[in-house]
């Protein structure tokens, strides 16, 4: 975060592209493989849209990763403990949840235990190959007796110095609370 802010400070042609918890939406995390393939029949490899790919798919097990690392440094296992889950739309600010991360790391959680929850204000249900959910409510009682809070969506909604008051253990995906300045939360970073 602090290299991209710094190139972000060049005068001209920059453009940042941040880190996240993995791609969503229906075209642009796709279409680049469909190119992949087209080439691939006129015997082009296209090792770089690969790579990209290999690194985008896995951010998602990134994230469960960090989770459990940041839940072990609290001396507590993935496996009974709450986590809350803020935003499950693949960008902010909408409610567009197609081939959303949110999806796989609710699933990876879950497999591994954990009493997962969300709150999105856009998406008031949730439903998965294994898992049917609806959004809580977002208050202090929730935030509190979560174990860990995972930040996979950053609504412009969310009030990040109020979560962070109110919070135990965040895990930050987006860097949403890089401007908060009293963080009662241990904050981990992506």
């Amino acid at each position: 975060w602090e290299v991209i802010d710094a190139a972000s400070t060049t005068p001209y042609g920059f453009m940042p592209f941040c880190p996240g918890p993995g791609l969503g939406g229906h075209c642009l995390p796709i279409d680049p493989l469909y190119l992949s393939w087209k080439l691939k029949t006129l015997h082009y490899n296209t090792r770089f849209i690969e790579l990209a790919d290999d690194v985008n798919t896995g951010m998602p097990r990134h994230v469960v990763e960090r989770v459990t690392e940041a839940l072990n440094a609290h001396r507590k296992a993935v496996n009974g403990s709450q986590i809350l889950v803020l935003g499950v739309a693949y960008k902010r600010d909408v409610n567009d949840v197609r081939e959303s991360p949110a999806f796989e790391i609710i699933e990876t959680l879950m497999s591994k235990g954990g009493c997962v929850s969300y709150h999105d204000p856009y998406v008031p249900h949730l439903a998965h190959d294994s898992f049917a959910l609806d959004s809580i409510s977002l208050d202090e009682a929730a935030l509190s007796a979560s174990d860990c809070v995972v930040m996979v969506t950053d609504h412009s909604t969310y009030d990040w110095e109020w979560i962070a008051t109110h919070a135990r253990l965040v895990v930050d995906t987006r860097n949403a609370l890089r401007d908060v300045s009293a963080a009662q939360a241990e904050v981990v970073k992506l």
